[in-house]
């Protein structure tokens, strides 16, 4: 399984680790992946692989568009 967010496709960076010598290591910097399960319009429910961060846009959209609505109402 790809280490990758299935909604924005954000993935693994790459860089050093850099010792106080200056000694350059290669790493890897992951995303913050966390596991959600969505329901699809037929009724079914899915696991996907989505980034900390997009999960707080997700629901930061979803809280104004629920704002919105009830405005408008």
């Amino acid at each position: 399984m790809a280490r990758r967010c299935d909604v924005t496709g954000k993935g693994p960076l790459t860089g050093n680790n850099v010792s106080h010598a200056n000694n350059k290591t290669k790493r890897r910097q992951l995303p913050n992946l966390r596991s959600v399960k969505i329901t699809l319009e037929d009724g079914t429910t899915k696991k996907i692989k989505v980034a900390a961060s997009t999960l707080r846009t997700m629901k930061k959209k979803a809280a104004e568009a629920t704002a919105a609505a009830t405005a408008e109402a």
